[in-house]
């Protein structure tokens, strides 16, 4: 009996989970899954530019493992775009950084800030006090929650993502106007 596979260590967790070609009803679509460690593979190598040492490193796993993920997941990506499937974030064999967390009050969910560093981002300096380490980098927030705690952050049920329907803007006309044509 195989030794079930260990679990990847992820940091992230994306607002949308879904993405389609444009112009294509999603009746007559067909998707391709990518797994959240797969995501975290992605982001870690070609987002942050990290080696894959490193990025296995931070997801808990071999460097032979991790060249597996990146290329399954670039693999999937590369179908997607090539054959016009649409791409839904789901699933995998992962678990939540500690440092991961979600704010109540704002939606952000991401690391948490060490105090006295501010936000993740080098050039924005964090809302929370030195001392206040359990605050929402992005509103200053106390209302916060680690996700590890939690495995996701809370979706709306009746409304998935992917399943949004976006406001157009309103349509110009000949002279530059938005609103109704003055016919």
């Amino acid at each position: 009996m195989p030794r079930p596979p260990k679990k990847r260590n992820i940091d992230f967790l994306p607002d949308l989970t879904y993405f389609k070609p444009a112009g294509v009803p999603l009746k007559n679509l067909r998707e391709v899954s990518l797994g959240f460690e797969e995501l975290e593979a992605i982001r870690l190598k070609d987002l942050e530019g990290l080696e894959q040492e490193a990025c296995a490193v931070r997801m808990g796993i071999s460097r032979p493992t991790f060249h597996r993920i990146i290329v399954q997941a670039r693999q999937k990506l590369a179908r997607a775009l090539i054959e016009g499937k649409a791409i839904r974030i789901e699933g995998g064999n992962y678990r939540l950084s500690q440092s991961l967390l979600h704010c109540s009050k704002c939606g952000f969910t991401g690391r948490a800030v060490d105090p006295g560093k501010g936000t993740p981002e080098k050039d924005k300096p964090g809302k929370c006090p030195r001392e206040l380490k359990d605050c929402c980098p992005r509103c200053g927030s106390e209302n916060v929650q680690f996700a590890a705690q939690k495995h996701t952050p809370p979706r709306e049920t009746h409304n998935p993502p992917h399943r949004r329907v976006r406001k157009s803007p309103p349509e110009k006309n000949v002279t530059g106007e938005t609103g109704k044509n003055n016919d």
